[in-house]
């Protein structure tokens, strides 16, 4: 009986834990506005996010361009035999107040096999946060998406050695013209600092 009584106690506890992630989640996406900014609805699921450095990506922390340069370690839910999209995206491009190019496409990987990025097809490979100098803080958002399939994109391959393409990217667009499901999502927010000007050079913007 008591082994009974502790198996329900377990599984209350799991589905509860569960319940006050999905909130958090919720809650977290509208509190900065992520929800209207980017998505109608919040995901579900906390995405985790982890750079080689050690940081762990929650509760929109701020951190630097420098700690966030080279791609990070995501793991999500995943469904056995499922493809999945990721996508990272800057909706405060050139600033928050003034978004006019907003968003401003970071990076995007289709046909990611049972949750191996390395696996998937990139069209716009990893670029980190390049905050202009007087932007203030700026939100950088991973969203997740659960694909019907593996698909076919009629979508051009772009290098991040140029912006064209990147910026008035559409996340809602995109994935609703192939269909897809929110999944999982998280973002951090930052700020300009010395490695900055690195990665503008890197897009030909120091020549502006």
């Amino acid at each position: 009986m008591w082994r009974q009584v502790q198996r329900i106690l377990i599984f209350c506890l799991t589905v509860w834990k569960i319940a006050a992630a999905d909130c958090d989640v919720a809650k977290l996406f509208r509190d900065m506005e992520v929800v209207p900014d980017v998505l109608d609805e919040p995901p579900k699921e906390l995405l985790k996010i982890e750079y080689e450095n050690g940081l762990i990506v929650a509760n929109g922390e701020e951190f630097t361009p420098t700690q966030t340069k080279d791609i990070p370690k995501l793991e999500w839910a995943v469904e056995p035999s499922s493809y999945y999209t990721v996508i990272m995206i800057n909706p405060d491009a050139p600033s928050r107040k003034n978004p006019f190019l907003a968003e401003f496409l970071h990076w995007l990987v289709v046909n990611i096999p049972d949750g191996d990025i390395n696996k998937g097809d990139i069209i716009d490979p990893y670029s980190g946060p390049m905050p202009p100098k007087l932007g203030g803080l700026f939100r950088y958002v991973f969203l997740v998406y659960k694909q019907p399939g593996k698909q076919m994109y009629d979508e051009p391959v772009l290098v991040n050695t140029d912006v064209e393409g990147h910026d008035n990217f559409s996340t809602m667009n995109f994935t609703k013209k192939y269909n897809m499901e929110l999944v999982a999502g998280n973002f951090f927010q930052a700020r300009w600092d010395d490695f900055v000007p690195k990665i503008h050079k890197q897009f030909g913007l120091d020549k502006l």
